[in-house]
């Protein structure tokens, strides 16, 4: 089965994985110290990131260290952009259209005279 970055960081799981290791390297007992399920559950959230590239592991003696490797999130940025350009353009136009109907309202408003007793 083939993954990608967005299967990664659909589970909080991972993406608090990603979090902790985005700042410093920990071997595989410091990151399952950190989390409330068993150490086989966390191991496979690893193998899922390490498929997806978020994460490299590095051999040091006996030990294994996970490292971050958020480059592959620029997939995700990249998807994202397309949807903030979309909105962020719709949003600039709604507002235009209120302030332009606002603008009228006003005009209207100041047009209308009152009596006064």
């Amino acid at each position: 089965m083939r993954r990608d970055v967005f299967q990664a960081i659909a589970d909080p799981t991972r993406r608090e994985i990603i979090n902790l290791i985005a700042h410093q390297s920990l071997n595989l007992n410091a990151i399952a110290e950190s989390f409330d399920v068993s150490r086989p559950a966390i191991s496979k959230h690893i193998k899922i990131l390490t498929e997806c590239g978020l994460v490299v592991i590095n051999q040091q003696g006996r030990e294994r260290y996970c490292e971050a490797n958020l480059k592959s999130l620029g997939e995700v940025s990249d998807w994202i952009e397309q949807y903030r350009a979309f909105w962020t353009s719709k949003l600039d136009a709604l507002e235009s259209f209120l302030n332009r109907d606002a603008a009228a309202s006003g005009k209207t408003k100041s047009t209308k005279k009152t009596k006064r007793k």
